[in-house]
């Protein structure tokens, strides 16, 4: 093998290694752009987890009030009843 040949041979290998390197730099880029959608999305789902948790708290508290209303009604029907 001729010293042209080898300098071919190695021009073609580093032009296969460059072309490898662009492949693998654009696979990175379109996994850190997952990797930041995914980031964005957890952000998210976790917003609206707090927005959930917060009125299923409302839900519980009225909840809780309407069973106070209900047991002090119960109360006052009792007591009426029990003068009959």
């Amino acid at each position: 093998m001729t010293i042209d040949e080898r300098l071919a041979s190695l021009a073609q290998t580093v032009e296969r290694i460059a072309l490898a390197q662009e492949k693998s730099d654009e696979r990175l880029q379109a996994l850190a752009q997952t990797v930041e959608l995914l980031g964005h999305m957890q952000v998210k789902s976790e917003e609206r987890i707090a927005k959930i948790e917060t009125m299923l708290a409302h839900v519980v508290e009225s909840i809780d009030s309407l069973a106070r209303i209900a047991l002090a009604h119960e109360h006052r029907i009792t007591g009426l009843e029990d003068r009959l």
